[in-house]
Parts: C-alpha cells; structure tokens; sequence
C-alpha cells in the first residue's frame, strides 16, 4: 500500500509547493516548538555530516531526509526538528515534506524491509499466501515491524515486475516466483544480516 515515488524525489527541491496544491494532505501534529532540541551528540554529529554534504545545493531537503531515512531506518522527531533549525525552515515545512512522500517513515522500521506486490498478475499467483506465510513466520501483521527491529511488513499493487509473479523485496533487491514454502529460507537469507 505504500508506493515508493522516484523520478518526483529526484526532481524536487523541497520547496514545499506541491504539498501546498495536493488534494491529499498528510500532516502530522507536532507539539510546539521547544527551546531546546533533544538530540544526542551522536546523532548530532551524523546529521552535520549529512547536511555538510547537501549544503551547497539547491533544495536540500528532501536529499537530506532520504540519507537521514536510510541512515535511522525512519525520521526521529529530534531529527526533523534539527534539521528544520540547521536548514533554517520552519519545522512545518520539513513535516509536510516528510509526510508527503511514502519513501519517509515516521515510525521506527525493521533493518530488512520486506514489499510484497499484490498486483494482478502477483495476486492470481498466490501473493496473499506469500503475505499470510510472512506475517505468520514473523509473527506480524501486514505494516508491522517484528520486535526485534529485524524486519518490517508491507505491500504494494506493482513493482513491474510482472513475469517474475509473485514477486517481493527486501530492501532493494528482488526476489521472483515466489511461494510460501520458499518464505523461511527467504527469512533465513537476511537473518544474520
């Protein structure tokens, strides 16, 4: 249910305008602004980095928010909130961005993210018994993330991928003709990871 948009992030330059004209708002509710944001000086020292890099180029945000995402598996709050300060936006503008692409989470995700295609073509080859093996080996539901951090549940309509049906990701890479006797070796492959 989560599409990852590409060409639209590559493109964008955080600007904000499309959030503003979108017929669909995702905003989140942050409490008011505090005075001090509570970040480690790790994490600190990780987002300088990231933003040292991005600095000198135009529209640095959503850049900045995919090494962030990639880095923490999903965007903290104390991260959003020092990078709207170190980029000198308005927090809410960082929020909108962060919300509006399907490729940000703001929820802690597993180190393996497993994307299950319930396209046509995945859907009369058996992707739902591939999802019910998944969540029944994890032990989690659909959009769900395993205790453990390891892996994270979700699902899409279409990779393109359609000859390969079922087929699933992990990560970036793709796994084709699937069944659900072949989940536990799948799982087995990420698990020392």
């Amino acid at each position: 249910n989560q599409e990852k948009p590409t060409i639209v992030e590559k493109l964008c330059t955080g600007c904000g305008i499309c959030t503003e004209n979108c017929p669909v708002h995702n905003i989140i509710y942050i409490t008011p602004e505090k005075d001090k944001i509570d970040i480690s000086v790790k994490d600190m020292e990780i987002m300088n980095r990231i933003i040292k890099e991005y600095e000198n180029t135009e529209g640095p945000l959503v850049p900045v928010l995919q090494k962030a995402n990639d880095t923490y598996n999903y965007l903290p709050e104390p991260v959003l909130r020092y990078v709207a300060e170190k980029l000198n936006m308005p927090l809410s503008v960082v929020c909108r961005i962060a919300t509006f692409y399907n490729a940000f989470s703001l929820e802690p995700r597993g180190k393996h993210i497993i994307t299950v295609c319930l396209g046509t073509a995945c859907h009369v080859k058996g992707a739902g018994k591939v999802v019910a093996a998944l969540e029944s080996e994890l032990g989690i539901k659909n959009g769900e993330t395993t205790k453990d951090m390891l892996y994270t549940l979700e699902t899409v309509r279409c990779f393109g991928c359609c000859g390969l049906a079922p087929v699933l990701k992990v990560g970036e890479e793709i796994h084709g003709l699937m069944s659900k006797t072949k989940v536990p070796e799948l799982l087995g492959m990420y698990a020392n990871e």
